[in-house]
């Protein structure tokens, strides 16, 4: 949606894998220019060195020749040097060859013509014995040159000087230069396809989409993360936290390092993990995680038809709750005194049928003995309970109890001041006889006993039924899973609800075996925390 938003508002800016891909290739480009050069520069560098060392050992091995110790010394040295130097220079692939006397008369040359001229350039410490190179521009050009002295006894008594033009160096760079640009392409090659396989992937990471539309996406998301009023948390493919808002913080106790870690790692009910990590989209469930009832959907979140992730919603039902259960308890109650008001009129009916047969004190009889066994009802449940919504609702649960045929006792008392509020006795109580009238539905012999006991500052409520019961090992699982509606049909919710209330006065849920064969249901509850 987003993008197709950026399309509609304006240009597409260019996407930021092809802006990643023209860089790297600028930088690659650079890169192999720069070494291109470097290695011609250094290329020079060892060209000339090497040329200067080939000139020096050429010139050495001439300085120790016996052929040049004895000619230098004769009559006509030029006659036996000049052939002699031109060998070598045309074997050892040099540009001049020239044996000179001390006083720089040459003896050689490249050029017969010059031979008796003086050698031009410097002979640095040759005439002392030591060799010398430098490059210098002679008659035949530029070159790199060697002068070596010629000794006879210990006793300089000529100069040999070979030398290698600039422009036969320059030709030798120049042949190695094919090889480096070789090398130069296939960096070149290597180093385009690295580029395009990054800006693949980051294609495909970034889908296709530039930095301003990156940009825009991450501020509207992020501002309506923050604005909505409801948890939002998104999960990558591996069940990792990506993002989360205030809200689902709040809602769901996360800790602040939350981002990355994984969603079943964070302590939350396993049902709620499950459906949320599930593949197949959850919409509405209830949990109850400590002190409030949340309302959960997830789904499988897809980008370009492939699972991405999952998103999960969290909305606060706490006290949303609270007042469907008073509704509930409401529906409850009509339910009874519509059931007691068909009693009332299947009764009067007997009583006017009665009277029409003339038996007037057999009718008398039967409406006194109905409105006795009605008052008598009456006054024990007020008698003993004087919170009056509490009151209200073991009536209507009397004649639930009687029309379902269950047979339910009621001992102990309860106050008027009692220290828990009418709403949460109301839950607690309500729950634990609709979770024992379930439970002996499917029983022979169906009785249910209600214990109140009025502890002041707090109240005991014990619930026992004649069904099935709950076995040891499975009595704290009873509790676990009001985590989820779907645990126990009917009955999960109901249970967390007890238990959060007994919690919230800092109580506590005990289940138990009961002398009439099924379930004890024991909650303490203690003054508000």
């Amino acid at each position: 949606m987003m993008r197709r938003m950026a399309r509609r508002g304006g240009p597409r800016d260019s996407p930021v894998a092809r802006q990643i891909l023209l860089l790297q290739v600028l930088v690659v480009l650079a890169l192999v220019v720069s070494a291109v050069a470097l290695a011609a520069v250094d290329a020079r560098r060892d060209v000339r060195a090497e040329s200067r060392d080939q000139a020096l050992a050429v010139a050495e091995s001439l300085a120790d020749s016996p052929t040049v110790r004895t000619a230098v010394v004769g009559a006509d040295p030029s006659r036996t040097l000049q052939p002699y130097a031109e060998e070598v220079r045309a074997d050892t692939d040099t540009d001049f060859v020239v044996v000179m006397a001390l006083d720089r008369t040459r003896f050689t040359h490249p050029d017969p013509d010059r031979i008796g001229e003086r050698f031009i350039g410097d002979l640095g410490t040759a005439p002392q014995g030591r060799p010398f190179t430098q490059e210098y521009a002679g008659t035949l050009g530029p070159s790199v040159r060697a002068v070596v002295p010629v000794e006879d006894g210990g006793r300089v008594v000529a100069l040999v000087s070979v030398g290698i033009t600039l422009d036969r160096i320059q030709q030798q760079l120049l042949g190695d230069l094919p090889s480096i640009g070789l090398a130069a392409l296939g960096a070149l090659v290597v180093g385009l396809a690295g580029a395009w396989l990054i800006s693949r992937r980051l294609r495909r990471q970034t889908h296709g989409m530039g930095e301003r539309e990156i940009t825009r996406m991450y501020e509207y998301y992020r501002a309506v993360l923050h604005a909505v009023r409801e948890g939002l948390v998104l999960l990558d493919e591996a069940g990792r936290v990506q993002l989360v808002n205030d809200e689902a913080r709040r809602l769901l106790g996360l800790p602040d390092d939350v981002l990355g870690r994984r969603f079943d790692d964070l302590g939350l009910p396993p049902a709620m993990v499950e459906a949320a990590r599930g593949r197949v989209a959850e919409s509405d469930h209830l949990y109850v995680l400590r002190d409030q009832v949340l309302v959960i959907s997830s789904a499988p979140a897809y980008w370009g038809g492939a699972e991405v992730g999952a998103v999960v919603t969290v909305r606060d039902r706490t006290e949303l709750q609270s007042v469907t259960g008073e509704l509930d308890l409401v529906r409850g109650l009509t339910a009874s005194l519509r059931a007691q008001n068909h009693e009332a009129a299947n009764r009067l009916h007997t009583v006017v049928g009665l009277i029409e047969l003339g038996r007037h004190e057999d009718a008398v009889e039967f409406a006194t003995e109905e409105l006795a066994v009605a008052q008598a009802l009456a006054d024990e449940v007020v008698g003993a309970v004087e919170e009056p919504a509490l009151a209200a609702l073991l009536l209507g649960k009397t004649a639930q109890a009687a029309e379902q045929g269950v047979e339910l006792r009621l001992t102990g008392s309860v106050g008027a001041d009692v220290a828990v509020p009418s709403r949460e006795l109301v839950t607690v109580v309500g729950n634990l006889l609709d979770n024992a009238f379930d439970a002996v539905a499917g029983s022979d012999r169906r009785q249910v006993r209600l214990r109140l006991e009025d502890r002041g500052a707090g109240l005991l409520v014990e619930v026992d039924d004649s069904g099935p019961g709950v076995p040891p090992q499975d009595a704290e699982r009873v509790l676990e899973r009001g985590w989820s509606t779907k645990a126990v049909e009917g009955r999960g919710l109901g249970l967390a609800l007890v238990g959060q209330v007994a919690r919230r006065h800092g109580g506590a849920v005990e289940v138990d075996s009961s002398d009439l064969g099924g379930a004890r249901f024991t909650v303490t509850l203690g003054p508000p925390s």
